[in-house]
């Protein structure tokens, strides 16, 4: 696929704004469509969508699945004008008036308020002999994973949310009449389960065709492992170094770096690539096909870790011990592009990367990531993510949605030489209530031919607007933007600097 010169943004669904405890589908996500199209931006990236786990922080990074749908993210409002809810039903609920922080999100009660009204929207089902068809074929379409995730949240619900490796042995190990058992007396909650996704896909798919109409691509996130006590693990754990309970062998992680003095231990199960390959990466391009079905790109998270990879032992507290082991390699993109010729995909390459990652990712023709907040530090000269530095084919990004926001950056992390530095490149001394601006400019003029920037960074908003730090638990994914952030004022600004650096929309 070939890459004009082009900008976009970065923004959550979940920090979209809206009337309810987090951003969704529904009006907010529209609107921001509209914007980025007024504003003159070709690209909408988002952070993965798939359903989030209280126990691990509500990250996007560690879902139960990676195939399926976050139903937070579900439009009630559209759930009314389907015919599945009455309108009433939503203007006299509570949650209509936001309550406590409108700037964060409040997982748990969009968890009790939206629960309540989905169990309303699956007792009305369906309100035309169309949805019901239509939901049979996507029952179809998805069939080779949606049952077995559908399953597996009806078990957890029924066992209190106990992980898959400490349910009875039969459920467990997936005893034919086990799980025969479960799908008799709980047939119900299991088409539930189903119907959920069912109105997540739906309205993603509304939502990607208002974004085609208004020439905006969507890049997705696709974090390369997935989580322990996921769907996809238990319905395949033979592509998984798993012992005979379920447990890791070897977990995955990153050695120390920039992030953390002790690396970061993920604790995902690593694959059994040999395995994988025995089966022809079947359930990989399944994978990535099901992605490319929702996105226009797809960002692969932690790309090195398919040249090679960080694996740890069971039983370390920090990812210091481990080792790296050789990833399928080139192998594994020839065969995505015999299925997929144009590679439509974007590798993270952060961190320490090897001549082997460079060299596979110019081979296959994939751009990489360059992050201007890492650039202001030791050997300027020489620093890849320097502008002066930067390549054609790459996507530049002031920061990502693992770092600080620029503002907080300048206040709180880069030392006094980084401040010289940036002060000499720039032609004047920064200050912070300015700084953003100076940023975004740098990534709009860069000769990179995507430029990315977070919303928060155009609004100039400090730490307190940071969406994660990496290593922590807590306090993360919470930023949420409001209808006022995108003003007129914004609009004008932003496509004021996309026509004078050349990014024009697709």
């Amino acid at each position: 696929m070939v890459l004009s010169r082009s900008s976009g943004i970065l923004l959550p669904v979940t920090s979209l704004p809206g009337p309810w405890p987090a951003g969704d589908l529904g009006d907010g996500a529209f609107a921001f469509v509209d914007f980025l199209k007024h504003s003159g931006q070709s690209w909408w990236q988002v952070l993965p969508a798939g359903p989030t786990d209280p126990s691990m922080d509500d990250s996007p990074y560690s879902s139960p699945s990676a195939f399926a749908g976050n139903p937070l993210l579900i439009s009630l409002e559209d759930l009314a004008a389907r015919g599945y809810l009455q309108k009433e039903e939503l203007s006299l609920h509570p949650a209509n008036k936001r309550a406590g922080n409108c700037r964060h999100c409040d997982y748990g009660r969009a968890r009790q308020v939206k629960g309540r009204l989905f169990r309303r929207a699956w007792e009305n089902f369906p309100p035309s002999t169309a949805e019901e068809s239509s939901f049979e074929t996507f029952r179809r379409d998805h069939s080779f994973w949606l049952h077995d995730y559908a399953l597996f949240e009806t078990v957890k619900g029924q066992l209190k949310g106990k992980p898959w490796y400490q349910w009875p042995e039969g459920l467990r190990d997936r005893h034919p009449e086990s799980l025969e058992t479960v799908q008799k007396e709980h047939a119900g909650e299991i088409a539930y389960r189903e119907f959920l996704q069912f109105l997540f896909f739906s309205q993603w798919e509304t939502l990607r065709k208002h974004c085609l109409e208004n020439g905006i691509g969507l890049i997705g996130d696709m974090p390369i492992y997935v989580s322990h006590d996921s769907a996809d693990v238990w319905a395949a754990r033979h592509l998984f170094r798993l012992d005979s309970c379920g447990l890791p062998i070897e977990s995955a992680g990153v050695p120390p770096d920039y992030f953390s003095e002790t690396g970061q231990l993920w604790g995902n199960p690593i694959y059994r690539w040999e395995e994988i390959k025995n089966h022809g990466y079947s359930w990989w391009l399944k994978r990535i096909g099901h992605n490319l079905h929702l996105y226009d790109r797809v960002r692969i998270d932690h790309f090195r870790g398919f040249i090679d990879f960080w694996a740890v032992p069971a039983g370390e507290q920090t990812a210091q011990n481990g080792h790296w082991e050789r990833g399928p390699g080139k192998e594994f993109f020839r065969v995505l592009k015999n299925h997929f010729p144009d590679l439509p995909f974007l590798a993270e390459n952060l961190g320490t990367i090897t001549p082997e990652v460079n060299e596979t990712m110019r081979e296959f023709g994939l751009p990489g990531m360059l992050v201007l907040l890492f650039a202001f530090g030791d050997e300027f000269g020489d620093n890849p993510y320097a502008p002066h530095n930067h390549r054609r084919e790459d996507f530049v990004y002031t920061g990502t949605h693992d770092n600080n926001t620029v503002r907080g950056w300048f206040e709180e992390e880069i030392d006094s030489r980084g401040k010289d530095l940036l002060a000499r490149y720039l032609g004047h001394r920064p200050v912070a209530e300015t700084v953003h601006r100076d940023l975004v400019r740098m990534a709009f003029q860069s000769v990179a031919t995507v430029s990315i920037v977070p919303l928060q960074d155009f609004l100039g908003l400090g730490a307190w607007a940071r969406l994660n730090t990496p290593s922590t638990t807590g306090g993360n994914w919470l930023w949420r933007a409001e209808p006022e952030d995108m003003c007129d004022d914004l609009v004008e600004e932003i496509l004021s600097l996309t026509a004078l650096t050349g990014r024009r929309r697709l």
